[in-house]
Formats: C-alpha cells, sequence, structure tokens
C-alpha cells in the first residue's frame, strides 16, 4: 500500500506530534488553573447552571453527567498528565492501536472542557485545537509511515485557516484594503506584548508593508500548500515566520503556535526515513473513513468562505471536527480599558480611598510594561478587552466578577495580579470606569517611563455593594 503511506514525512509527523502535545499542555493547564473562578461551582458562569439549560446534544461533555469543581480539576491535570506523556514520546512506545486511543483521550478530555466552557471558551483556537487534535489521531506511530490523507487534511486544515483569515480581512475594515490596519492595531490589540509598543513605533511605511505580506501569505502562499515539494515547505515555512512575527508582536493565545504545529507537518525534513512495515488492513481502512467523513463535513466552511456573508470562528458541528476560522476582521481605531476599582469607605464618594485592582495582561497601570504569556491564555483579561468595547459583552459574567471581587474570593482573586484589599478585609464598594488608552510617544516615554497614556472617558459602572453581609449570602 504505498499509495497510503508517505514514509518521507516521518520526522514532519513525529515534530508535529511533540509540538501538539506541547499545545495540550498549556491548554489543559490554563483550565486547570482558572476554571474555578469562570465556570466553577461559584463561579462567574457555573456548569451545573449551564448543563441544566443546555442539552447533551448540544454541547457533549462527560460534566453533564456529573459535576463537581474537585472531578473538573482532576479532569483537567489528567489532560495535563497525558500531554506531557505524548511529550515525552509514549505513543512510539505502545502498539498502534494504543496510541491512537493515547491521542483520542486528550482530544475528549478537551472536549468536555470546551462544550461547557460557555464565553470563556467561544474564540477559535479552541475548535483548532480540537479539530487537529482529532486528526492527530490517525497520524499512526513508529509502526507505520504517516498516511497520506491525513497529511493531505492537515494542510487542508492550514489552508482554511490562513485562507479564510484574509479573506475575513479583504471583505471586513476597510483599513486591510488601504494597508494601514496595522496602524492601529498593535496599540488596540486585545493584549498587548513586551514588543507591541515597538512594532506600534515602526515606520507608517514599514506599517504598509507587513499589511501587503500579510495579504500575500494568507490570500496567495496558502495554495502552494498543494504543490509539488519543495514548493509545499517552502510555503510552510513562510507561514511560521509570519506567524513568529505575530508571537513577538503580541499575546494570541495558542492560536499562532498551533497554527505553527500545523506548518510543520507540511515541511518535508531532509532524513532518511527508517524502515517500517506496511499498515495494517484495520488501520487503513479506518483511516480512510474517518478522512472521508471529514472531507464531506468540509462543505460547510468551504460555503462558508465563499459566501459574501463569511464568518470567523464558528463550529459546524458539536464535536468541533469541521470548523471555520478567522481574526480581526474589524479593527479598532482607539482602545477602551475598563479600570476596576475598591473602597472600604462606608459611604462611596468621588473623594473616597479608591484602588485599582490590576489585572495580569490586560493594561492598567500606565507605568507597567505589557508581558508575555501566550501560549498560556489569561482568559479574564482577554474579556475583559471584549467589555471595553461595550457592555453587552460582559453581560453575563461581569456582575459575577464584581460580586466576587467584593467578597476577596480568593480563586478570583489568583486571576490577577495583586488585589488592592488584604483577604481579611474585602472593600465595600466596587467600582468601574472607562479609560482611553494610547502608547506613548518616545518622548512620553523618556520624560514618564509609561508606556501607555490614560484619560478618564465615562463611568462604566457607579458604586456597587453586596446586597446582604457575606455572613447572610452563606
Amino acid at each position: 500500500m504505498n499509495w497510503f503511506v508517505a514514509p518521507e514525512y516521518w520526522l514532519s509527523r513525529l515534530v508535529f506530534q511533540r509540538a501538539l502535545a506541547v499545545v495540550y499542555l498549556f491548554a489543559f493547564l490554563t483550565a486547570a488553573l482558572q476554571f474555578r473562578a469562570l465556570i466553577g461551582e461559584r463561579g462567574m458562569l457555573p456548569v451545573p447552571r449551564f448543563v441544566a439549560r443546555v442539552p447533551f446534544r448540544q454541547a457533549p461533555s462527560v460534566f453533564h453527567l456529573r459535576y463537581s469543581d474537585r472531578f473538573f480539576a482532576a479532569w483537567s491535570w489528567a489532560g495535563c498528565a497525558v500531554s506531557a506523556a505524548l511529550i515525552a514520546g509514549l505513543d512510539s512506545q505502545v502498539p498502534l492501536w494504543a496510541a491512537m486511543v493515547l491521542w483520542l483521550i486528550p482530544w475528549a478530555l478537551y472536549l468536555s472542557i470546551v462544550n461547557v466552557g460557555q464565553t470563556w471558551y467561544s474564540f477559535g483556537w479552541e475548535s483548532l485545537l480540537l479539530e487537529v487534535g482529532f486528526l492527530a489521531v490517525f497520524l499512526g506511530n513508529d509502526e507505520v509511515a504517516p498516511p497520506v490523507v491525513v497529511l493531505f487534511l492537515l494542510r487542508w486544515i492550514l489552508f482554511r485557516v490562513e485562507f479564510g483569515a484574509g479573506l475575513i480581512k479583504i471583505r471586513g475594515d476597510a483599513c486591510w484594503r488601504q494597508l494601514t490596519c496595522l496602524d492601529y492595531h498593535h496599540e488596540t490589540q486585545p493584549m498587548p506584548g513586551p514588543l507591541s509598543w515597538f512594532f506600534h513605533h515602526l515606520p507608517k511605511p514599514l506599517h504598509r508593508v507587513e499589511v501587503a505580506a500579510n495579504h500575500v501569505t494568507q490570500l496567495v502562499v496558502p495554495v502552494l500548500l498543494f504543490t509539488p515539494q519543495p514548493i509545499a515547505t517552502a510555503a510552510a515555512s513562510l507561514m511560521i515566520l509570519t506567524q513568529l512575527w505575530l508571537v513577538l508582536s503580541g499575546n494570541f493565545s495558542w492560536l499562532n503556535w498551533i497554527t505553527i504545529v500545523l506548518a510543520l507537518s507540511a515541511v518535508r525534513f531532509a532524513t532518511t526515513a527508517p524502515a517500517v512495515s506496511g499498515p495494517p488492513l484495520w488501520y487503513a481502512v479506518l483511516v480512510l473513513v474517518v478522512c472521508a467523513g471529514l472531507v464531506c463535513l468540509s462543505y460547510h466552511p468551504v460555503r462558508n468562505m465563499v459566501s459574501s456573508g463569511q464568518v470567523m470562528n464558528r463550529s459546524f458541528d458539536p464535536l468541533h471536527l469541521v470548523n471555520t476560522y478567522g481574526a480581526f476582521g474589524s479593527v479598532s481605531r482607539t482602545r477602551y480599558e475598563v479600570v476596576v476599582e475598591g473602597t472600604a469607605d462606608d459611604v462611596p464618594r468621588e473623594d473616597s480611598d479608591w484602588r485599582e485592582y490590576e489585572f495580569k495582561g490586560k493594561p492598567g497601570d500606565p507605568r507597567r510594561w505589557p508581558h508575555q504569556y501566550a501560549p498560556y491564555h489569561l482568559r479574564l483579561d482577554w474579556l475583559m478587552w471584549f467589555a471595553a468595547l461595550s457592555p453587552a459583552y460582559a453581560g453575563s459574567w461581569f456582575g459575577g466578577l464584581v460580586e466576587r471581587l467584593l467578597e476577596n474570593d480568593r480563586d478570583t482573586l489568583r486571576l490577577l495580579r495583586r488585589s488592592p484589599f488584604p483577604p481579611d478585609a474585602p472593600p465595600r464598594f466596587i467600582r468601574a470606569s472607562l479609560y482611553h488608552y494610547r502608547f506613548t510617544t518616545w518622548r512620553e516615554l523618556r520624560e514618564t517611563g509609561a508606556c501607555w497614556h490614560r484619560s478618564y472617558v465615562r463611568e462604566f459602572m457607579p458604586p456597587t455593594r453586596l446586597a446582604a453581609p457575606m455572613a447572610q449570602r452563606r
């Protein structure tokens, strides 16, 4: 069955699998360390409340059968353990069928988390990890050479990720067509990184070059993935370089990294493939049947891509097997941030002792330089960016955040960089204000040491307190 396998891609498979396992590890680690405050039993959007109103068939998850914070924690840490085992190469030490089961486990574990994660897990990189992770089940291990059809479908995913993102930009904000979007993007992106200030201050002609190069990489280069080698390798390598440029310019969870992982599967490394036996019949049949099914399901994202009403980041089935992707179809020109403050005063006044809560990733103190967190994902910080765009984005969870800050909830405070109140003395009132943020100029940076300049815009939420003392509420 020489037509079924591509032995020359054995190292590409190995690199792809180990890198994918690393992404899985970050995803499970993010879940394990943040879930209690976000979707736990006393979280802002509790899982028990969600599964009570959403049927299993719409969001398949083990947590429909049982939920407790302890069970969710064990589930997430189990995902970390399996991911670590895959990084270490355990799948290469077991029979083919066992390796497939081993790769199926993190996919099933993470599917259960994503399907109850609600707005905290509503972004494209979640579905992308699941779609790629499902295909990884059928790549095989050292017993067989990589199947051609699986390698093709991995390129097909990469094509849809890049080409779909390119189309959504060309069809969306006019600044992409005018080559001016990067005049704003580095400053207004959801979570800037430590180099974003410098990227923002690059010369405007260079920003035009960046945008034009992005269009080429997303609208032209993806087609070359399906050409003979070494052209396909060159195309994938160019995508990797582009994604690394994006990694340097901001924090985008593991979106850039899993795109790099996908591109690695299309790179043919110059190495001699080890001799392996032909694939078992049961394996070949299973791979062909599954891949045929995925090709049929691809009808939905293809139809979306060619549609003038193209949408971004949507899953077309509850198992997230085939999805559509895209990012930044529109770019904000102005950055707003919600600043949350508390006071211990019995009567909240404008001149009260208001103390600001500091978040880990989102801009706050103008003097605090952005940090690098990706591929680790700060879910609360990311959603706070959406809250600043419109209160409607935060309608389901912002009240819960305020309530937990008024209680000095330990799990919620762990999501923050610093609370201005001691553990045994929670604030009496919380308020939120909307501020306009912009990067400082070179001169302002030298004079003040601040990378941000902020100015008050309006009240986001008036001073608010708990309806009853904590002891009565519990």
